[in-house]
């Protein structure tokens, strides 16, 4: 069994990283900013909890002390969060490679380094932070999640009209796949090289107003599909299809075997 510390543990894909990490017997530390309460959604007894902030450095040390493998699920979506989000990667390799850990895993989007969006912008200036770093490492890049797509629908179904966009498709794939994917590449040891970047995309491939239709026969939801432009680097992104990876399918979860799952939960 390893030693894992999993940064952002208390997020979308961490608290999925560290239930799997816990169930097959790991150790595991988390370093979150926010410490969640014994008995939350976010807190999972299995595991130790190290308050810390990559932003300044604060408490890095004790959450990677002891750690075989730091897997790196934070996010900066906003504002100064975002700015620092390359150079809080950096500093939590550093903290690791001074800690004696052997191995750093960081979760990235995929092509995020042919965008000139600012968040995928970040990402890329974070991937390139762990090529250069001593430790191994190995870049996991995603296609984008279920929810990020169904939470567009539901945002639109509330005023009875959701969105698609035009000339857009997606190759989605669920959280616990992804988080399964990075422990995947935490655990391996087979590779000799430094540095490793892999890309991991949803099942199937389905344009966005075959999603927008399964998602309300799925949730019931009333409302019309309209089709408007996404203009913007990010419309330019999606629509040269730079989200999608065919050949690269990864998982079982479906964009409608999810939308089963979310439903036999409610």
């Amino acid at each position: 069994m390893s030693t894992l510390c999993v940064a952002g543990g208390t997020g979308q894909v961490g608290r999925e990283v560290v239930r799997l990490a816990v169930a097959a017997g790991h150790k595991v530390s988390i370093l979150s900013r926010h410490v969640p309460p014994a008995g939350s959604a976010k807190h999972n007894d299995g595991a130790t909890y190290f308050p810390g902030d990559v932003t300044t450095g604060d408490g890095l040390s004790a959450a990677v002390a002891g750690a075989d493998v730091v897997i790196d699920c934070l996010e900066g979506q906003f504002g100064k969060a975002q700015k620092q989000f390359a150079d809080g990667g950096g500093r939590l390799l550093a903290a690791a490679h001074l800690a004696g850990v052997r191995k750093a895993v960081a979760l990235s989007i995929i092509n995020c380094d042919v965008s000139s969006s600012a968040y995928y912008a970040s990402k890329a200036a974070k991937e390139r932070k762990y090529a250069e770093s001593p430790l191994q490492t190995t870049v996991v890049r995603a296609t984008q999640f279920h929810d990020l797509v169904a939470t567009i629908f539901a945002a639109g179904a509330k005023v009875r009209l959701i969105p698609i966009f035009k000339g857009v498709r997606f190759q989605s794939i669920s959280t616990a796949d992804v988080a399964a994917a990075l422990l995947q590449a935490a655990l391996d040891d087979s590779k000799s090289a430094q540095h490793h970047l892999v890309t991991i995309a949803g099942p199937e491939a389905l344009s966005m107003r075959q999603m927008a239709e399964c998602w309300k026969s799925g949730t019931g939801a009333r409302g019309k599909i309209i089709e408007l432009p996404l203009p913007g680097p990010m419309g330019d992104f999606l629509r040269a299809g730079h989200n999608l990876s065919p050949e690269q399918p990864y998982g079982t979860e479906t964009f409608v075997s999810w939308l089963e799952k979310r439903r036999e939960s409610l």
